[in-house]
């Protein structure tokens, strides 16, 4: 028998592709499976990105980067990020890797020492508290609050804070609440992260998905906090890119100099033809990102409005990303009773609160990066399950 580390028990997982592995095997069956689980656009990567990428690929563009990435994609990501996030950003800043998660394993590796504790939202994101609990420091959760929108009282933040604290999570727009922290909070959380001397991860992968005239602001924007935060962005969402693996940081450039060398050991670089795609995704005509978060609007709209009416069911409006986070306490079951419910006896696959933490219990993720037909006739699969009909699925 080979022995496995006991680190590895400490490693979690995302549950969406969980669910979303066991909606295959019932759509197998020949069950039809409505698709409200996966934190993926259903939109298909632009074209003029398509094109890109492949000329890149005909160009030659298929050999090893340097471990931080080409040089003209970083320059032109710091030249967003400038542009765009309201902070000087030079290209020695920029790490480029295949996908987000890199940059969040990154940050937790370099930063936290074991026995460390780190301050991390929940319901979040889980690969937050895996990786924490994975290099052997304590995850702290910070409660994310129904009542205010699905952000958190600066005073709970404060409570939390002990001496072992080196670093706080921000994720906004929010993964799974779509909740977004408004400036006045995030100035509040930038002077505590000051005085405690604490690093931010600032996961801002939902930046451009925002609605209702609210602006994305980054913690790193504010004064004092450029140097202290680890920005993580990346292509997979707003350019529905989720399989061409690209994603990137922002940090100071001594931290930098530190993720290129992680990069050399776990990845060696990102996919040199997809990085030519990325530039062409932020350099080209940005139409088609504005097109699709209006699209994701109406899907939003139409979704709150249809939860809202069934029994129940109570939920929030969220200001971007593309995921819903209804409250379900009145229905009396559990998260996960209820989750697994819709996917097997109304064949629709949603996720569980709990898959992102305590905190979720009382609650159900939908993403509705899925048409309005399809949402719609999910709704009426939950409608008929809660009032104890058979489903057709």
């Amino acid at each position: 028998m080979i022995h496995i580390a006991n680190r590895m028990k400490r490693l979690g997982t995302e549950t969406a592709f969980e669910v979303l592995a066991k909606a295959r095997a019932l759509e197998a069956q020949g069950k039809n499976i409505i698709h409200l689980q996966i934190g993926e656009p259903d939109f298909d990567t632009p074209e003029n990105v398509r094109e890109a990428g492949k000329k890149a690929i005909d160009e030659g563009f298929t050999h090893y980067s340097p471990s931080a990435g080409l040089m003209q994609a970083r320059e032109a990501i710091a030249k967003h990020v400038t542009e765009t996030r309201g902070f000087p950003v030079n290209p020695e800043m920029v790490v480029i890797t295949p996908g987000g998660k890199p940059i969040m394993n990154f940050a937790i590796t370099a930063c936290v020492d074991e026995g460390d504790e780190v301050i991390y939202p929940n319901p979040g994101y889980p690969i937050y508290e895996s990786v924490i609990e994975f290099i052997g420091a304590k995850a702290v959760p910070l409660p994310l609050r129904e009542d205010k929108g699905f952000a958190f009282d600066i005073e709970d933040l404060k409570k939390l804070i002990t001496p072992k604290t080196r670093m706080l999570i921000l994720n906004s727009p929010q993964n799974p609440t779509g909740g977004v922290l408004g400036s006045d909070l995030l100035k509040q959380i930038a002077d505590v992260c000051i005085r405690h001397n604490l690093v931010v991860l600032s996961d801002e992968i939902y930046a451009r998905i925002i609605y209702d005239g609210y602006q994305h602001v980054s913690i790193a924007s504010l004064p004092g906090m450029a140097e202290r935060t680890i920005l993580l962005d990346g292509y997979s969402k707003i350019f529905s890119m989720t399989g061409w693996r690209l994603g990137y940081g922002i940090m100071n450039e001594e931290l930098a100099k530190l993720f290129a060398k992680l990069q050399i050991n776990v990845t060696s670089c990102a996919a040199s033809f997809t990085q030519i795609a990325g530039i062409e995704a932020i350099n080209g005509p940005q139409d088609y990102m504005d097109n699709m978060v209006g699209e994701f609007k109406k899907r939003r709209d139409f979704i709150v409005d249809g939860l809202n009416s069934l029994p129940g069911f109570r939920c929030h409006k969220p200001s971007g990303a593309f995921y819903v986070f209804p409250n379900i306490e009145e229905t009396g079951r559990k998260s996960k009773e209820l989750a697994d419910s819709l996917l097997y006896d109304a064949g629709v696959a949603a996720l569980s609160g709990t898959a992102f933490g305590k905190y979720g219990e009382g609650f159900l993720r939908f993403s509705y990066a899925n048409s309005i037909p399809n949402i719609e006739e999910g709704l009426k699969r939950i409608e008929k399950a809660l009032k104890g009909k058979a489903v057709s699925a």
